[in-house]
């Protein structure tokens, strides 16, 4: 029987998985980061202390989980497309699955996937995701989908947006590229989705520079 690999409780995010994730920050994201892409993030004053919110970036690579878990300091439950979980690279598929992130069919979300973003904030980690739903490489917001702001309001989670800027393709050599991630402010739960969207948009665009198409019909 295929593993459900959207479904996760408390214990599952418990000391060992913690202790793991920080492991994996320190001796190889923070390394990685620093000498290979000449990381700085800026907007650090925005983090909020307390974990139940929502960390909600754009995604230009591979790179923007780790990247913004480094940049936050914080331990983050991804939410990820399930194909990761089965994917070829099974050094990929090893680490979506042991740091915690889990899956969400995004052409039908199913319960399983609430139950788990439940038992996140149930705990010290916050939740991430990528309200456009796959890697978009042009420099362009648009296609954003409302499960961010389902899971705010529902959850009571205000949601920061988090911008990874610079992005030209994966380094080679130590020094080659530099990458910026930008913190923005809180959107608090307390709006509508449509507002929430719009301003996550509107920030992510100014953040990034990226052109803002994200309009509500």
């Amino acid at each position: 029987m295929a593993k459900n690999y959207n479904k996760r409780c408390e214990k599952d995010y418990g000391f060992w998985r913690k202790l793991y994730y920080k492991i994996f920050i320190y001796f190889v994201v923070i390394p990685t980061a620093k000498l290979m892409y000449n990381l700085k993030v800026e907007g650090k004053e925005n983090i909020p202390k307390k974990s139940n919110v929502i960390y909600a970036g754009n995604h230009v690579s591979y790179l923007d989980p780790p990247l913004i878990a480094v940049s936050v300091n914080a331990y983050i439950a991804f939410m990820a497309k399930q194909e990761l979980f089965n994917d070829d690279n099974k050094l990929l598929r090893f680490l979506v699955h042991t740091l915690g992130a889990f899956a969400v069919n995004r052409e039908k979300p199913e319960l399983a996937t609430f139950k788990t973003v439940k038992a996140v904030f149930n705990t010290p980690w916050s939740l991430g995701i990528f309200p456009q739903g796959r890697i978009v490489k042009e420099p362009v917001i648009e296609n954003v989908t409302k499960g961010f702001t389902l899971f705010a309001k529902k959850f009571n989670a205000d949601v920061i947006p988090v911008a990874v800027c610079g992005f030209d393709g994966y380094a080679k050599k130590i020094g080659e590229k530099h990458i910026t991630v930008k913190i923005g402010k809180p959107i608090s739960y307390t709006l509508s989705e449509d507002e929430m969207l719009l301003e996550w948009a509107r920030q992510i665009s100014e953040m990034t520079g990226f052109e803002n198409k994200v309009t509500i019909s």
